[in-house]
């Protein structure tokens, strides 16, 4: 199975993103830990009812931090598939909350809406026919018929294609499939993560990462043997070297930036977020890898509250 695993972008705010991915949104507070590199910061992940790779968007929170530039060599947009009749059902909805958005346009054929996190994060809902057949998880607020099926796919801002469309195809799996004016589609064979869209534009200015800013977009591997063969194939088809692997927890990682400069990520599907807790209970409590653990009071100290003062 090939796709994107996750994406991970950057907030400001902790409790406004806690807030509007989980009760806005009605995405499952999958997990809640922190950066294994900067253990005072939180990493969120948000997804469907058991965090399945090709669901999961994951934030840090640093408060303070500047805001991003969109730019060349960002990833432009992150876009969710939802079923096409539930487009109504979510203009409404951002209207009542007060959500940015913009009139519905059509992309490849299929009906899109824009929209922003309060972060300015740039965002999409794609109604997708036959969407209603996926398994749908509600939170309570959004029903689950209306409620997001996982990611539609990302759209990539480059000078070029060609180098990163060799890469996605040859090492990831995905096949171009279609173009639009200067956007270049090529999908994977799952549904949920299946499209990444390359938007060629040459002469923009670069992108800076900050608040609202994607930072890395990872994709699937099956396992540890699957990971090393596409790391294999950088290197000797492509010349792309990527790091060595970190265990995530939940997965495991090797990192490495391709041609136009974004972060690229190899994760394995395996062994998930029920590793630590059940999925019943997915997101309720501060887990911490092993390394972290010895010093959870002085972490817990320093983390914000994520519900709000009485």
């Amino acid at each position: 199975m090939s796709g994107i695993h996750h994406v991970t972008a950057i907030a400001g705010n902790a409790l406004r993103n806690f807030e509007f991915y989980t009760r806005s949104l009605g995405l499952r507070f999958v997990k809640k830990t922190v950066n294994f590199d900067d253990p005072g910061t939180y990493h969120f992940y948000y997804g469907d009812e058991a965090g399945h790779p090709g669901t999961i968007l994951t934030f840090f929170p640093w408060e303070g931090a500047a805001a991003g530039r969109g730019g060349v060599g960002q990833t432009q947009q992150t876009a969710f598939r939802v079923p096409a009749r539930s487009l109504g059902y979510w203009t409404h909805r951002f209207i009542e909350k007060g959500i940015a958005q913009e009139a519905l346009e059509k992309r490849f054929g299929e009906a899109v809406l824009l929209f922003t996190d309060p972060d300015g994060m740039s965002l999409a809902l794609v109604g997708v026919p036959g969407a209603e057949n996926e398994a749908g998880w509600s939170n309570g607020d959004v029903p689950a018929e209306h409620a997001i099926r996982g990611f539609h796919g990302v759209t990539l801002l480059l000078e070029t294609a060609a180098k990163t469309s060799a890469i996605l195809t040859d090492v990831f799996g995905f096949k171009e499939t279609a173009r639009e004016g200067s956007i270049i589609r090529l999908t994977a064979d799952n549904a949920a993560g299946g499209i990444v869209d390359i938007y060629e534009a040459n002469g923009f200015l670069p992108g800076r990462q900050g608040t609202g800013s994607v930072h890395h977009v990872a994709f699937r591997a099956t396992d540890d043997a699957d990971q090393a063969e596409m790391s294999r194939k950088l290197v000797e088809t492509h010349g792309q070297q990527s790091t060595e692997q970190k265990d995530r927890n939940y997965f495991r990682s090797v990192y490495f930036r391709e041609p136009g400069g974004i972060l690229f990520e190899i994760a394995t599907d395996i062994p998930g977020f029920a590793v630590d807790e059940p999925v019943e209970s997915l997101g309720e409590h501060l887990k911490l890898p092993a390394f972290l653990e010895p010093h959870r009071k002085d972490i817990e100290g320093v983390l914000p509250p994520l519900e709000r003062a009485a």
